[in-house]
């Protein structure tokens, strides 16, 4: 209890696995979550990994009079700020919601944070920052100004805006925004995954659940990309290497004497197309995928890849697992799971 921190979203995909890493550090995790993207039997898994259920509130972090009764509460050390909607196609389709969730939930934190003091912030920002601006290259912090393709990620940039102004504001403060490339896998244990609501919207699920026979057919968006084979090229990181990456960003923050904020990019510095993400997977399951060519989907960009050199200059961090295992653990999770209904 010496050291609690908030996790807004903790009950999420990245956020769940970011508990367990938490917790091995000597963290005391606080999960706010409004379970709209997330399924509560996470935290029967996170339970089992830990040794004990961490406190969950289940609200919606835009209600900031809900909120604030959690900080008063707990005397939190740090806020890891997940929360927020994140779909390309859904936010090109409904970007309204996506405002309102984003930005307002993170208004109403950083109104709290503001009130309480909690002046160690790690924000969950995204490399759609970076828009149109690569070409078949690696991006680094400084390659903003690209032309953003989806509302998210203008949420994203806005966020990222709305944190620097409020340091500015407020030169105590200590913030890191965390840039993800693409989060793919599974705890290595098969206890905790990627449980998405619905239909998938990310790659990784939709192939492991098509395999298993949930879904009938994986649609590929666009095979005319300028890429070697035609299809989109990302930078695939296990949630697990994500996850550590969280705990690296905190340590780094509350070493630091004065206030400031960073941005750091979170890949492996290597791009993988989507077909070799299904040929990888076909060769480790050993299952022939249903899967078919469609048009483009609006957002996308052609090829985006982390240059991940300040995350380890800075945050002593770096990627270790591959993207075979990522698919390895995902597919592990995926059989738990179906196995359990």
């Amino acid at each position: 209890m010496d050291k609690p921190i908030l996790i807004t979203g903790g009950a999420g995909y990245i956020g769940s696995h970011t508990v367990v890493a938490l917790v091995q550090q000597g963290y005391y995790p606080v999960i706010a979550d409004d379970f709209r993207n997330s399924y509560r039997k996470v935290l029967d898994g996170i339970k089992e990994l830990i040794g004990f259920e961490p406190p969950v509130f289940e609200i919606d972090i835009c209600d900031q009079k809900e909120l604030e009764l959690v900080f008063e509460k707990f005397d939190f050390k740090g806020i890891i700020h997940f929360a927020a909607d994140k779909a390309v196609g859904e936010s090109v389709q409904h970007p309204l919601k996506y405002y309102h969730n984003n930005i307002g939930g993170l208004v109403s934190l950083l109104s709290l944070a503001q009130k309480f003091k909690i002046e160690n912030i790690v924000f969950s920002s995204s490399c759609t920052v970076y828009g149109e601006i690569s070409s078949n290259r690696e991006v680094k912090e400084e390659d903003t100004g690209g032309h953003l393709n989806s509302p998210y990620g203008v949420t994203k940039w806005i966020g990222e805006q709305i944190l620097q102004d409020f340091q500015v504001a407020n030169p105590e403060f200590k913030i890191i925004n965390l840039r993800y490339f693409n989060p793919i896998g599974a705890h290595p244990s098969g206890l905790i995954g990627e449980y998405p609501i619905g239909r998938p919207n990310n790659l990784l699920p939709f192939i492991t659940q098509t395999a298993i026979g949930k879904q009938d057919q994986l649609k590929v968006f666009g095979n005319d990309y300028p890429t070697p084979d035609g299809t989109c090229i990302r930078d695939y990181i296990h949630v697990c290497d994500l996850a550590e990456a969280h705990v690296h960003a905190l340590h780094f923050i509350e070493g630091k004497t004065q206030g400031g904020s960073e941005a750091v990019n979170v890949g492996t510095g290597r791009g993988t197309s989507i077909l070799e993400v299904i040929q990888l997977f076909e060769e480790i399951s050993e299952k022939p995928l249903n899967w078919k060519f469609e048009e483009r989907r609006p957002g996308d960009v052609a090829s985006i890849y982390a240059n991940a050199e300040k995350a380890k200059k800075l945050l002593n961090w770096e990627a270790h697992y591959t993207v075979k295992d990522a698919i390895e653990h995902a597919w592990k999770w995926e059989i738990n799971l179906n196995n359990e209904n």
